[in-house]
């Protein structure tokens, strides 16, 4: 019985190296592979033998197990939509045949990193066939809340290059600043002009021209401005008058008093803006808060616009996109606009090495993993994404090979054994001639 157990012992053994040495040669096969992650075999005794009596070997059992959570170095590349995760967390993916097939969700497989690149259809995908999953943002560049325990809200990211796109100016701020001398007496009562540019729900630019109109008294000072505002888009007809009344205190001479309404939206005070309608609906126009000194000013005798911004953008192409270190995917157009259109967050799950393991190193939650979350990029456990890098392959070449040399030796080692066995049994059976 104990000679059998000896010839049971060195199958199993066998048996186990010839799993480790499997391991190895896949690791060293997936040296080169950006994103392998390295098996590892570990062995487990078996006691067949407990309590006194005869002894009989057990022999070993091998597990294997991929270490998900290990990654490799990173390393650069040119491609803008070469994404690699640092830190803690996956990439959201799905297999673009499962995509193509359109026929309700795809099913969501994580990874840490993949070259995507953009399709015939604009879709970032691997040239494995992996395709990038993220929330669509809405026209204004902002990003909607989606349920964060679920891949529902998630889709493929797709980059329309050379697509024509605008967006409507729906504020406008003014700092600028008015002649104080031209409400003295003795001024001329110059009206001052400016004209500012929008763009409409159809990205044509039209203009808002404000007129600033002096009241000249008859002694003294009157520090007061009549202010119109006119829109190209009608004619030139009138959106909005307005009283503008400046203080001349020592501490606050300059600024905004008073703004009474003729037409038009009321002043806000505590915003400073006014609300007029032009063609394409309401806008909302900035001057400043009272007594504040960012919007419009009376000093001096100088009529001088400072400052004037807008939203809002002309129609123009998409001619590249890059994502962020959040996971914001930023569409960049010929007219100089950025724009955020995705976000793709970053996946977390309490166990990593639970996953179940694919093809093209890409993983699957399971009871075993725990349930996943996603996370903003950078947010909680999460790291960030890298753009223009890759993961390399966390393979050890060298301590591959070493693993490889122990487990030739032990392999040789437990052949002897069988064969040693085979011996004396061939003498047991020689005992009878």
């Amino acid at each position: 019985m104990t000679i059998s157990s000896s010839l049971n012992a060195g199958v199993a053994a066998l048996s186990a190296n010839a799993t480790r040495l499997a391991a190895i040669s896949d690791n060293i096969a997936n040296s080169a592979t950006y994103g392998y992650k390295r098996v590892e075999t570990d062995f487990q005794s078996l006691v067949i033998s407990r309590n006194g009596g005869s002894y009989s070997a057990g022999g070993v059992r091998s597990t294997t197990q991929r270490l998900i959570d290990e990654g490799g170095s990173l390393v650069t590349t040119s491609n803008p939509t070469d994404l690699a995760v640092r830190g803690r967390g996956f990439l959201p993916v799905a297999a673009a045949s499962r995509v193509e097939v359109g026929n309700g969700g795809s099913q969501m497989l994580l990874t840490t990193t993949g070259s995507f690149r953009t399709d015939a259809d604009g879709i970032l995908k691997t040239d494995s066939g992996l395709v990038l999953l993220g929330w669509p943002a809405n026209p204004d560049g902002t990003v909607p809340e989606f349920p964060r325990d679920t891949s529902d809200g998630l889709e493929p990211v797709q980059i329309n290059v050379n697509q024509l796109t605008g967006e409507p100016t729906t504020s406008i701020r003014l700092g600028l600043n008015l002649p104080a001398t031209e409400t003295a007496a003795t001024a001329a009562g110059n009206t001052q002009q400016l004209s500012v540019e929008y763009f409409d729900n159809l990205g044509k630019s039209e203009n808002i021209m404000v007129d600033f109109a002096p009241t000249v008294p008859a002694t003294g000072t009157s520090n007061q401005w009549t202010m119109v505002f006119r829109d190209s888009a009608q004619g030139n007809a009138i959106i909005g008058e307005y009283t503008l009344e400046f203080d001349d205190a020592r501490a606050s001479g300059g600024t905004l008093l008073n703004v009474g309404t003729v037409s038009g939206g009321t002043y806000d005070a505590g915003a400073g803006t006014v609300i007029v309608n032009v063609a394409g609906g309401p806008m909302e126009i900035d001057i400043g808060r009272l007594g504040g000194k960012d919007g419009l000013t009376q000093l001096s005798d100088s009529f001088a616009p400072l400052s004037i911004s807008k939203d809002g953008s002309p129609v123009g192409n998409m001619t590249s996109a890059q994502v962020d270190e959040n996971g914001f995917v930023h569409a960049s157009f010929d007219t100089g606009i950025t724009q955020i259109i995705y976000q793709v967050p970053l996946v977390d799950l309490p166990n990593p090495n639970g996953m179940v393991s694919f093809d093209k190193q890409t993983f699957m939650p399971s009871p075993d993993s725990g349930s996943f979350f996603l996370w903003d990029a950078g947010d909680g456990p999460t790291g960030d994404v890298v753009s223009f890098a890759r993961e390399e392959s966390a393979t050890d070449v060298a301590g591959e090979l070493t693993d490889m040399i122990q487990t030739q030796r032990a392999y040789s080692s437990n052949a002897k054994v069988i064969q040693t066995v085979d011996e004396m049994l061939q003498e047991t059976t020689n005992i009878k001639r």
